[in-house]
């Protein structure tokens, strides 16, 4: 009835059931937390996948209006790139353990120098050109030991016993730290050597064998 602009009830009637806001609220939460209403919904992982694909477009639309030309200077960058990295592995070849020289240069007993070129130039004619490239560095050292331009010491590097001869043998000075690069590569580095590194270091060892050391005297 309304008498007056006021509302009332007549005697009797039942007022209206009503329920406190915060009651309301966390019935309504307890009522959405039960799993047929998120028996559809994604998964964690997909949740994330699509947040990343989300991410990677906003990326790439805000690469593509930053580049001229847009999606078309965006690609043709890429295309560079991928080129550049494409050479670059074409030239070096793929990454490997970067080579170090901390072992010794002879893994043997003593042998003499005509015995490590008849070893190098065997692992040569099979082809086995690390093998080759090994033993004919050893040859090497063993004849400048031989002929007393260096002193024998075990546990001499590659790289100590290039240092050592070029003092006595400066004009192969770079030759002899080439050939000792070359063994480290192949011993320590993982690299493969080939038919052209092991030539190298064979004209080296012949060179050596006839090339005059500088003679150095007490001072006047």
């Amino acid at each position: 009835m309304s008498t007056g602009g006021l509302i009332t009830t007549a005697a009797g009637d039942t007022p209206p059931l009503t329920t406190p806001r915060d009651a309301a609220r966390e019935a309504a939460e307890r009522e959405l937390a039960k799993p047929a209403y998120h028996q559809d919904e994604p998964g964690l992982l997909q949740r994330a996948l699509d947040r990343f694909w989300d991410w990677l477009g906003d990326f790439f639309d805000r690469a593509s209006g930053a580049t001229p030309g847009g999606w078309a200077g965006l690609l043709t960058i890429a295309l560079l790139v991928l080129l550049v990295i494409a050479a670059l592995w074409w030239r070096l070849g793929t990454p490997r353990r970067t080579a170090t020289s901390t072992a010794a240069l002879f893994d043997q007993g003593p042998r003499s120098a005509a015995d490590h070129r008849t070893a190098a130039d065997a692992h040569a004619a099979a082809g086995h050109w690390n093998e080759a490239v090994q033993e004919r560095m050893r040859a090497l050292v063993r004849a400048l030991e031989e002929r007393t331009l260096l002193d024998p010491r075990p546990g001499r590097t590659a790289d100590e016993a290039a240092a050592e001869a070029a003092r006595t043998l400066p004009a192969h000075a770079a030759d002899l730290h080439a050939a000792a690069r070359a063994f480290d590569d192949v011993t320590y580095g993982g690299r493969t050597a080939d038919a052209d590194a092991y030539a190298r270091l064979r004209t080296l060892d012949l060179t050596l064998e006839r090339a005059k050391p500088l003679l150095t005297g007490p001072a006047a």
